[in-house]
């Protein structure tokens, strides 16, 4: 049987539930979800292999992004753009409860410029009524080439079946970019990162999570099994620290529990965590 591939960008708003759907795919936790903006800074792949068929799929950060002249989004830009122009068919993802349709036209204007299949995904359709959105439908469907438009839920993963199916039928005849047992182009390193900088993220609030690194120092497997994993939480200014401490170390204490328990169940091992939080090129006050 000759292999089929199709390569799938997955943009949308951020928050619009990119990383959820990715991660239903694949079927692991390979991008981080929460509710910040901007959660997604890397370009991630996921990978599922279905018989003959490879699906690639690229969780680009938020298409909001495209007007952006801020040059500080530098990264988070290009990792967007490569995203789409990697890709053989786009699927555009729009939060149904906060859908705006001016602003569905001004972005389905621009990837109409892109000489690209567009689906267009409404999500969290478990929380509308369906009928709303039909009338917008038929108008955007009029406007633009728009190939097909989809009503899922990605949290409770109705219409993920029948959107695959869709899309296993839209792939061609080509050899496999990734193995057969690959699920994402990044490795364990990357993702024990993200779960604690999506910890961050949770636990603290405002600029601080936007203005960190995490580096990991250890990735060991003991003798009994368990991972000790050793990071550092980088940070550019003095002041930050103490904000990411907390009161006797209650936020760090937070931080490394929730992030701990996370790459445990992600790794499907008991992991022991360790964080020390440094300060590079310190901004004094």
């Amino acid at each position: 049987m000759k292999k089929k591939l199709l390569k799938i960008s997955l943009i949308g708003k951020t928050n619009a539930g990119k990383s959820t759907l990715i991660n239903n795919f694949v079927g692991e936790t390979i991008s981080i979800t929460n509710k910040k903006i901007n959660t997604t800074e890397d370009l991630i792949e996921g990978v599922i292999n279905i018989e003959n068929t490879q699906l690639i799929f690229y969780d680009t950060p938020g298409f909001n992004l495209i007007k952006d002249t801020n040059k500080k989004n530098y990264k988070l830009k290009k990792n967007l753009w490569e995203g789409i122009n990697n890709s053989d068919l786009i699927l555009y993802i729009i939060d149904s409860t906060k859908f705006k349709f001016e602003e569905t036209l001004i972005y389905c204007k621009k990837l109409s410029e892109l000489n690209k299949d567009i689906i267009i995904i409404f999500n969290k359709n478990d929380l509308i009524d369906k009928k709303k959105i039909l009338p917008n439908i038929q108008i955007i469907d009029k406007e633009f080439k728009i190939t097909s438009f989809f009503s899922i839920s990605a949290k409770y993963k109705l219409g993920i079946d029948y959107l695959k199916k869709y899309l296993l039928k839209k792939s061609y005849q080509s050899e496999w970019f990734y193995k057969n047992d690959a699920v994402t182009n990044k490795d364990d390193l990357f993702i024990t990162n993200e779960c604690t900088r999506n910890s961050i993220l949770t636990v603290l609030h405002k600029e601080i999570p936007y203005n960190i690194k995490i580096n990991n120092k250890e990735f060991k497997k003991l003798k009994n099994g368990d991972l000790k994993i050793k990071q550092e939480i980088q940070i550019n200014n003095s002041r930050y620290k103490k904000i990411i401490l907390g009161k006797k170390g209650s936020k760090i204490k937070e931080i490394r529990v929730r992030s701990q328990s996370h790459m445990s169940k992600i790794l499907k091992n008991k992991v022991h965590l360790y964080i020390n939080v440094i300060v590079s090129n310190a901004k004094k006050i």
